[in-house]
């Protein structure tokens, strides 16, 4: 019997969804007392309940991260599956919770991002038990805090020197072997006024129509310039006004404001280049009115400290390679290539770990984050199975003589 069909003989889609429905039950955001605690011991338990060698490590606060391994017979290559078990709140969601299932599909926050992907990630693994396929190398599974904020889990990962020579991420991509995306940089603007009675705004420096002339110096020069920044595989460079915050009553002149930015670039920018665009501009305005003074100040509410880069593999690269495969396999036509729209841990694995990483994963990005988060059912399985056939072409089957000692 091939591979394949062992395999998929070892996944249940029933339980893959119970799976689903079970963590999505377990709230694991930053309002929780013990954060994504409680999950990471759920995960934890499954996998001793179906043999596989498991360990919960704190990280933070006793919020730990939870690594399990398939050991291979040795001489093989190792593949890291990795998952965030920490979702953002629920917001204005009704009954977020439920893991509902219905319509073929299961609902509640984290439902699509990401515990689908954790889901079949941990059923990939179950399934290589079960159909007891030996391989040459290690599949290691790595359920991480953190990723909605500042990647604390990840970055654990890579200062503990746990090894891999591939990894692919379970964020949602419809099924699509995601090939890169954009680095992410938060940037607080700092504008200083002076204040004054309302009564007498010539008296004062308003620091709100300091940030008005900026937002329009960068919408007439920066903006243009970054359209030409594109890249072949990640895209072009974005930009996006956040929140803007200044002065203190209606009746007194802004001697204070802080504009906070969101900054998405590619691969053919620098980090350095990010933030000399903006110092640029302040420097520009300055010339043109001495009054106006201005601060770039990095944003560390999204980083701990690991830069947050870019990241891409080339379609040719052997684990884009491998998964493509896998996914024919499976839906008997090649897989979609794309982009991610938002940043992931992606690119702590390959840029700080030196692990080629790739996403892909159950679920829709539209649906992540949003009032009426779903999966869909039809994803799960196959997704698990795509995993578990990835891992048998990288980790490589073990010979026979290996099988017969073990």
């Amino acid at each position: 019997m091939s591979f394949e069909k062992r395999l998929s003989s070892a996944l249940d889609e029933g339980e893959i969804v119970g799976l689903v429905s079970d963590l999505v039950r377990i709230p694991s955001h930053k309002a929780c007392k013990d954060r994504e605690r409680k999950v990471a011991e759920f995960i934890f338990r499954f996998f001793g309940e179906n043999g596989i060698d498991a360990e919960l490590i704190p990280i933070i606060d006793e919020r730990p991260n939870v690594i399990a391994r398939i050991r291979g017979t040795g001489g093989g290559r190792t593949l890291m599956l990795n998952g965030h078990t920490d979702t953002v709140p629920p917001y204005g969601m009704d009954d977020p919770y439920s893991g509902a299932v219905r319509e073929g599909r299961v609902y509640g926050r984290g439902s699509c991002d990401m515990k689908a992907g954790l889901a079949a990630m941990m059923c990939a693994l179950v399934a290589l038990k079960r159909a007891d396929i030996s391989l040459s190398g290690d599949v290691v599974f790595t359920g991480v805090i953190d990723e909605e904020f500042k990647s604390e889990g990840t970055e654990a990962v890579i200062q503990s020197n746990l090894s891999a020579d591939y990894a692919i991420v379970g964020e949602p991509t419809e099924l699509s072997v995601a090939l890169g995306h954009r680095g992410l940089e938060w940037i607080d603007i700092v504008f200083e006024g002076r204040a004054a009675h309302s009564g007498n705004p010539e008296k004062g420096i308003n620091a709100i129509s300091k940030a008005a002339a900026f937002i329009r110096a960068v919408e007439e020069q920066l903006l243009p310039r970054l359209e030409n920044r594109t890249h072949p595989v990640v895209g072009k460079s974005t930009l996006n006004f956040g929140t803007i915050h200044g002065g203190d009553q209606p009746s007194s002149v802004a001697g204070h404001c802080v504009l906070q930015l969101d900054r998405r670039y590619t691969p053919n920018e620098s980090l350095a280049q990010v933030f000399k665009d903006f110092e640029d501009i302040i420097q520009d305005c300055h010339a043109l009115d001495p009054s106006f003074k201005a601060s770039v100040v990095r944003n560390m509410d999204n980083m701990a400290t690991m830069d947050h880069l870019p990241v891409f593999l080339e379609e040719d690269h052997p684990l884009v390679a491998a998964l493509v495969e896998a996914h024919e396999r499976v839906h008997g036509k090649p897989a979609a290539l794309s982009i991610k729209s938002g940043w992931t841990d992606a690119s702590l694995l390959q840029n700080y770990g030196g692990i080629p990483t790739l996403n892909y994963g159950p679920g829709s990005l539209a649906r992540a984050h949003t009032e009426l988060e779903y999966v869909e059912i039809d994803h799960l399985k196959p997704a698990a199975l795509v995993y578990a056939l990835t891992a048998v072409k990288l980790c490589g089957p073990a010979a026979e003589r290996d099988k017969k000692g073990r």
